[in-house]
């Protein structure tokens, strides 16, 4: 079959198209380099609209994952709600976020997509983009322009209060502000295996803390509840947290690490203030998992549709002083595992009618989810939702999960990021609507 002019014609109008959108990204990361947060939505709109990408504008979510909100030049203040704010739950918008698919604002007439905003497979909110008739490779243009302006927030937000007031719809207390500064992105994945957490209550948060990290083929996991639900919990937990990384960085194991968890707190608190925790190894080879159980909840393995809870003699809280042999414990994850560390507050904290949520409920919801094949942060999102829901939004307590599963096998690229939510490249645009 040959080419007539008309075809050569197009193919190189699409060439010409798909060269100036590499370039205008180019562009736009130099034109970064010394802005500020602020004046990111207008350095990307002005650049998108060169290459037909018009009207972009960015939405992040809040930290509870209940809205998405516009950032802009001028945010409002910190608690005060946007008025073009956009729920998560039940709009287009909320479906590209949960989801992590490209979504037309219309399939009748996609002239507006929502695009999902994530930092390697961590969800920070979506983009709008008016492109009319959009086909293959301008979806495929707008995934990458979503994933350099995700790179672009991420580099900002440290130095940035806008952010920190923009996905905020209240006072936050200082210890939550202390631990929130401290701790890992809630969602990271490789091709052997995919981390995500949640916690609550997200505002008022003293004493939980998670954390995780990757040496080459090991993964280190970490989650700790300190006394109490004041600062000074939050102080304990930041300290036994930023302990624990002195330990791994000096290279040492997860006894030694322990032991200097304890002498730490005590030092500090003179042995009035303590925190349960686990420390633990995943070799993400071969699936081997170690832990040392500092007084806390035993891991939880979630397989296929039962659980199992890891036996481990467990040793006195970190803080306390004792001295006390740690132990080691060892076990073996199966391919397709999903191994759960969480705080008391998930299962021991009771609704005003003194019942439990429990272990059951907890992993029942996990389970029943992990069929309906939604993104691993997606259902610790509607579990910690379920969550305050059963509690009428009033915790008494933190509550705290931290999930990693592991593939066996690697996973493939799409497989790791349907997990997280990651859009797949080069999606196929919604059929056109038939006029008349």
């Amino acid at each position: 079959m040959y080419m007539t002019a008309h075809d050569k014609a197009d193919d190189s109008g699409s060439d010409r198209l798909a060269a100036a959108r590499a370039a205008m990204l180019g562009a736009l990361l130099s034109a970064s380099h010394t802005s500020t947060l602020e004046q990111i939505p207008d350095l990307v709109a002005e650049h998108a609209a060169q290459v037909g990408l018009q009207e972009v504008r960015i939405y992040l979510a809040d930290l509870q994952q209940e809205v998405l909100s516009p950032l802009s030049g001028a945010p409002t203040p910190a608690g005060v709600g946007e008025r073009d704010e956009i729920g998560i739950e039940g709009t287009v918008a909320g479906r590209a976020f949960q989801h992590g698919r490209i979504l037309p604002a219309s399939v009748r007439d996609p002239r507006q997509w929502w695009v999902p905003l994530v930092d390697g497979t961590d969800r920070l909110g979506v983009l709008r983009i008016g492109a009319p008739g959009a086909d293959a490779e301008t979806l495929l243009d707008m995934e990458r322009l979503a994933g350099l302006v995700a790179l672009l927030v991420v580099s900002k937000r440290p130095l940035s209060d806008t952010y920190a007031k923009l996905v905020r719809r209240r006072r936050m207390s200082v210890s939550a502000e202390m631990e929130w500064r401290i701790m890992p992105q809630r969602t990271f994945a490789t091709d052997r295996l995919v981390i995500s957490a949640v916690m609550e209550p997200a505002y008022e948060v003293s004493g939980d803390v998670y954390d995780y990290a990757l040496e080459a083929d090991v993964a280190h996991l970490a989650i700790f509840d300190a006394m109490g639900h004041d600062t000074a919990a939050g102080l304990t937990a930041s300290l036994a947290l930023t302990t624990l990384r002195n330990s791994r960085h000096l290279g040492e194991g997860l006894v030694r690490a322990a032991v200097r968890i304890d002498e730490a707190l005590t030092e500090q608190f003179g042995g009035e203030r303590f925190a349960t925790g686990l420390l633990a190894t995943l070799d993400v080879g071969s699936g081997k998992l170690v832990w040392v159980n500092c007084g806390h909840h035993p891991p939880v393995i979630v397989r296929t549709r039962a659980t199992i809870e890891l036996d481990c003699p467990p040793g006195p809280p970190a803080g306390t002083g004792l001295h006390l042999p740690v132990t080691v414990c060892d076990a073996q994850l199966q391919p397709g595992d999903r191994l759960l560390l969480y705080t008391d507050g998930i299962t021991e904290a009771r609704n005003r009618h003194d019942d439990e949520f429990g272990m059951e409920r907890f992993t029942d919801f996990l389970i029943r989810h992990q069929a309906d094949e939604l993104p691993v942060p997606e259902t610790l999102r509607r579990l910690i939702h379920h969550h305050l829901e059963y509690h009428e939004q009033r915790l008494r307590d933190d509550a705290t999960v931290l999930l990693v599963e592991w593939p066996g096998t690697p996973y493939t690229r799409a497989e790791a990021e349907a997990l997280t939510g990651v859009p797949v490249e080069a999606p196929t645009p919604p059929p056109r609507a038939r006029r008349g």
